[in-house]
């Protein structure tokens, strides 16, 4: 089964650049290359990847530097793999401590680099905290709420409900569930919850052509494409 995981490789080497394409990309991977590190380091901060293949030794930026580069920026946790000659105790604390997920030693088969690369990727997956369900996501560390690409701004009482209707879809959330998690065992009435509910609608469903929000009569509510 293919898997379109997205994996930039920074390496120099044409040779090795060459074939690390024609193995994974049949696979189903999707590849970004850069032959040196300052270019490697611009697609690393500006576009998103599920694993980055990083050579030690790069032209323009080598690839500690870059790595601890990357890793000064929050959002750029993005696993790393660190390819070198080098194979010596020293050289790979020095990787790991720059930021370095996992370490592979030159000539490396690659059957392994994919299988690695593979690793990581299911951990990256595991990691994301974002929630979505169709074009609606909701970043959990950031509580940012897009659809369609378009940022919507809501307030917390829409925040924790929409974040309870996305973790429970496509199954439906009562009343008093959503009314417990906005207001402990003290709800101040129904048209309270029924104003947010009205709000949230108003702003992730009423600019889009098509409502996510459903209501289950005598049940509650839940979040479905």
């Amino acid at each position: 089964m293919k898997e379109n995981i997205r994996l930039l490789v920074i390496e120099d080497n044409p040779a090795i650049v060459e074939n690390i394409s024609d193995f994974l990309e049949p696979k189903g991977f999707i590849l970004d290359f850069s032959m040196d590190g300052i270019g490697g380091l611009h697609l690393a901060l500006t576009q998103e990847y599920d694993v980055i293949v990083l050579d030690l030794m790069l032209p323009g930026m080598d690839g500690i530097t870059l790595c601890r580069k990357l890793r000064r920026q929050a959002d750029k946790q993005v696993p790393v793999i660190m390819l070198t000659a080098r194979d010596t105790l020293d050289d790979k604390l020095l990787g790991f401590d720059s930021g370095a997920d996992d370490y592979l030693v030159k000539p490396f088969a690659l059957k392994e680099l994919e299988a690695r690369v593979r690793v990581l990727a299911k951990r990256r997956s595991r990691d994301k905290k974002v929630l979505a369900v169709g074009d609606l996501t909701m970043d959990l560390g950031t509580f940012e709420v897009t659809r369609q690409g378009r940022a919507i701004e809501l307030n917390n009482a829409c925040i924790s409900i929409l974040r309870q209707l996305m973790e429970a879809s496509p199954n439906v959330v009562s009343r008093k569930e959503i009314e417990h998690t906005l207001w402990g065992d003290m709800p101040p009435g129904s048209d309270v919850l029924r104003s947010h509910l009205y709000n949230l609608r108003k702003k992730i469903d009423k600019p889009f052509d098509r409502a996510l929000v459903q209501t289950v009569h005598g049940v509650g509510f839940r979040l479905k494409e």
